[in-house]
């Protein structure tokens, strides 16, 4: 295994947000080593890949990041397609989101930023909706990314092609800090069982729904969810649609993702369940009843990384050297672009912007002992 120089960074997490870091700071000329367990549980392989702070009902500073990331978006993604010659499966298709009364859907906290459907139009952006939807809102500066078969490939290409080294199948046991409180050493036992102690200066803690194991004072727990996907008839559904509790994400060539469960009281417990599965089939029938008959392709699970407020724990960490990027819940493949930005940019003590440096302050590890946690969702 290649360790990182004195100036390089160890990455703890080859996930989607892993990945994205470790390629920004290999272009800012970095050395970079990605410790990487288990990447099929990363929240980034198992995610629907919305781009959606608008269909999400984000507000305040966490519908803030999401808008300053998805303006990100295009300029990222040319980045990860140049570095891999790989298509990264962005689609700026637009969401719909259902809403059985117009007065629920005037009160969703982002209404403004959408535009209003009654139910011919509604019917017009989502043929075959059930019946019991009158109306809606059509975000068309949402969209989505394929993150499953060519975002995670397409960045793990371009990290690779720019040295970025990996040491797959390895768990981080724990972090040591010297008697001043920073970094110091990262212990691990490798894929061959072999326990190591490695000297590092700067690393990024980016574990997902496992960071409080590595940092207990860190206030991130798993929130399992559970999916699906059908195979739908190509063009069947030219929308990402929305709805409470379900949503359905087209495919270029025809797979619908169905998502998706929020099992706050799973903890880690792996594997598929009857009710959650039930649920998402109820949910597909609630929403397009016609697609309950389209041949199921896959099933799968994983675990969200969830904080008290729903928003991520970027920027420094309790530990000097260390610095977190954690915690983003269901926002992950859409805070990657704006995370991955703020990250590098720190790491290597490029001077943010106001607004960057505001975005970092909002979303500090310890603003729940501040107690002035942002606002996020619509309670």
């Amino acid at each position: 295994m290649s360790r990182p120089s004195a100036s390089g960074v160890m990455v703890l997490g080859g996930g989607l947000m892993g990945l994205a870091i470790a390629h920004q700071l290999a272009r800012r000329g970095r050395s970079v080593l990605v410790i990487s367990r288990r990447r099929s549980e990363a929240a980034g392989f198992v995610a629907a890949g919305m781009l959606a702070p608008h269909a999400e009902g984000l507000r305040g500073e966490l519908l803030g990041l999401g808008q300053r990331s998805l303006e990100l978006v295009p300029s990222w993604l040319q980045q990860v397609e140049a570095d891999s010659d790989l298509d990264c499966g962005h689609r700026p298709c637009g969401i719909v989101v259902p809403f059985r009364s117009e007065h629920e859907r005037d009160a969703f906290p982002t209404a403004g930023c959408g535009v209003a459907l009654d139910r011919p139009e509604l019917e017009r952006e989502i043929p075959g909706i059930a019946t019991g939807w009158s109306t809606g809102l059509l975000f068309e500066q949402d969209g989505q990314i394929d993150n499953r078969r060519r975002l995670m490939r397409a960045l793990e290409r371009a990290c690779s092609r720019l040295g970025v080294q990996f040491e797959e199948g390895a768990e981080v046991q724990s972090l040591q800090a010297d008697g001043h409180g920073a970094l110091q050493e990262v212990s691990l036992r490798r894929a061959d069982g072999e326990l190591q102690q490695l000297p590092c200066q700067q690393a990024v803690l980016c574990s997902g729904a496992w960071s409080a194991q590595l940092l207990p004072e860190l206030p991130v727990f798993p929130v399992k969810g559970q999916m699906l996907s059908l195979q739908a008839p190509r063009q069947a559904l030219r929308r990402v649609l929305f709805g409470p509790g379900t949503y359905l994400v087209p495919r270029e060539d025809g797979l619908l993702v169905v998502g998706a469960t929020s099992e706050v009281d799973a903890g880690f417990s792996e594997g598929l369940t009857p009710e959650g599965q039930k649920q998402l089939e109820a949910g597909i029938a609630a929403l397009l009843p016609e697609a309950s008959q389209w041949p199921p392709m896959e099933r799968w699970w994983g675990f969200r990384p969830c904080t008290p407020d729903e928003g991520p724990l970027l920027g420094a960490s309790p530990m000097d050297g260390l610095w977190l990027a954690c915690g983003h819940h269901r926002n992950g493949v859409l805070l990657a672009a704006i995370t991955a930005a703020l990250l590098a940019g720190a790491i290597t003590q490029e001077t943010p912007s106001s607004a960057d440096a505001a975005l970092l302050g909002a979303f500090a590890w310890n603003r729940f002992n501040r107690g002035d946690q942002p606002s996020t969702r619509q309670p």
